[in-house]
């Protein structure tokens, strides 16, 4: 499957992955100096440096899709093993369009804690979202993996419960964003991602 537009901005905050920082205002920081300039400090942290976690992903779609908006802010201070607060919302959010308890189960069985796992001792062929708990594959992601398409399946198609779909698997209306291919080429290199839209 391929990776599409609208994942761009998670698979970038994935890469860095259980969480984000983001530095503070001290003009002593390296973000604060800029990408060319240094503070005469490359091989210490300096101690008195303090990071904010703005965001918090592991898992696609979990925040952005299962989490109430109103608990957004306080699932980005969290950490991946909170999972006794956010499972639950994560099983009613399921739950709440008439798809069985035990999908709801299955789904929280596999994404909490809220980490991706990746298992290098598999064929890394089998590599991809969901494929080490659904498929006994590999884990982690790559960067063609569809992760949107792969979680309203998950969630609302007979993917993984014949009760009560709403949708065929990857298939309008609910179970895709109908967006089909990422639009432009992969690097061949570090960082690997497509070269951005903005312009400079």
């Amino acid at each position: 499957m391929m990776w599409k537009n609208s994942t761009r901005a998670g698979l970038a905050a994935l890469a860095l992955a259980l969480t984000v920082a983001a530095c503070n205002d001290d003009p002593n920081s390296r973000d604060a100096l800029g990408p060319n300039q240094s503070n005469g400090d490359n091989n210490a942290t300096d101690a008195s440096m303090v990071y904010e976690q703005r965001e918090f992903l592991g898992n696609p779609l979990i925040s952005e899709v299962t989490i109430l908006k109103a608990h957004h802010d306080g699932y980005n201070q969290t950490m991946p093993y909170t999972t006794t607060t956010y499972r639950p919302e994560t099983e009613a959010f399921v739950t709440s369009f008439g798809r069985p308890q035990s999908l709801a189960t299955l789904l929280g069985s596999v994404l909490y804690p809220d980490i991706l796992v990746v298992d290098p001792s598999k064929n890394p062929n089998t590599a991809g979202w969901l494929s080490w708990a659904l498929a006994a594959g590999w884990g982690g992601r790559t960067l063609k993996d569809d992760v949107t398409d792969v979680g309203l399946s998950a969630i609302f198609s007979s993917l993984l419960d014949p009760g009560a779909p709403l949708c065929a698997p990857f298939q309008l209306p609910l179970c895709t964003d109908n967006v089909p291919a990422n639009d432009k080429t992969f690097l061949n290199r570090f960082p690997y991602l497509a070269s951005s839209h903005r312009t400079q």
